[in-house]
């Protein structure tokens, strides 16, 4: 497993990260294959783990993953030392539903919430907020992250879902050193919308969320049959079409480090087994090509999405 440095840290994570949100949904496996899915992820030499406050069922059992994660580390038999684990908040999960929830009064409380359910015997190692929320300034919402870094709570502080202009406003309240998008082929905006470009320049990790599919499951508009260069390529290398994605991934940027999501240790596995995987450039093109990005349609809606901040 590459080792790379966290943003422009000392800090040092693995290629991968673990994410670890499947296992604390409503789908959620039984706690022993979650613990043996975190478990296996740590056996490949995979450091960095992901998570948040509102991955669980409801209200009801909110900061679960971070719970189960601390767990999986106390029965953990190796070195976890050099554990890095990436929480975030941001939302709720009233009625199980996604929520977003800016207010800095409700982060300030969640930020504390993690903190223990993480153990509460040292700083959350990575705290990101989880999306900007259009009710409330990206300066009120960060305000208790600052906070919190000053009071030793935070050791370091990262942005989800945030535009280029939004990093650089969320960079006047608080450092910042990592970035977590969703990127993958039904979602190509990273390469084209300049946060990747910005992340590259800045020296901030670019974690890419939801590679092999999407927010709200986005590749149901697009089924993963209709991806046939993937597939052919795919099988001309004799790899899963996942590996195969996972591969292009990574060839986009050295400061790319795909977020894999597992909800069994076989799957951790097999992501793993991804890092071996060579693309020419040839290879690259005609992935690319295959999967074009709507440079205009997508320009038109961050522009939309920028004329709502500004009005409000």
């Amino acid at each position: 497993m590459e080792i790379k440095k966290l943003g422009n840290t000392s800090v040092s994570i693995s290629e991968l990260s673990l994410g670890a949100m499947a296992l604390s949904l409503i789908t959620k496996p039984p706690e022993l294959q979650a613990i043996e899915t975190i478990h296996r992820g740590l056996d490949f030499g995979i450091n960095l783990i992901d998570t948040a406050d509102s991955y669980c069922r409801d209200e009801s059992d909110k900061h679960d993953n971070e719970r189960l994660i601390r767990k999986a580390l106390q029965q953990y038999n190796g070195d976890t030392s050099n554990v890095f684990i990436v929480t975030k908040g941001g939302y709720t999960r009233s009625g199980g539903n996604w929520i977003l929830n800016g207010n800095p009064d409700h982060l300030r409380q969640t930020i504390r919430e993690s903190f223990e359910a993480l153990g509460g015997d040292k700083p959350i190692d990575m705290w990101l907020h989880h999306r900007p929320d259009p009710n409330y300034t990206i300066e009120r919402s960060l305000t208790p992250a600052k906070e919190a870094v000053k009071e030793g709570i935070i050791r370091f502080v990262g942005l989800s879902n945030y535009s280029v202009e939004e990093i650089k406003r969320a960079r006047e309240v608080v450092e910042i050193v990592a970035i977590q998008n969703q990127f993958n082929p039904w979602y190509r905006h990273p390469e084209f919308d300049g946060v990747l470009k910005y992340c590259e320049q800045e020296g901030l990790t670019f974690m890419a969320s939801s590679p092999f599919g999407g927010i709200k499951g986005a590749r149901r508009t697009s089924p993963l049959e209709n991806l046939s260069v993937f597939t052919q390529i795919a099988e001309e290398k004799g790899i899963s079409i996942y590996n195969l994605m996972l591969a292009w991934l990574r060839t986009k940027s050295p400061i790319i480090v795909p977020i894999i999501g597992a909800s069994k240790p076989a799957s951790v596995e097999a992501s793993v087994n991804a890092l071996t995987i060579k693309l020419s450039s040839e290879e690259v093109n005609r992935l690319d090509r295959s999967v074009p990005f709507n440079h205009l349609k997508e320009k038109l809606k961050l522009i939309k999405k920028q004329l709502k901040q500004l009005i409000k």
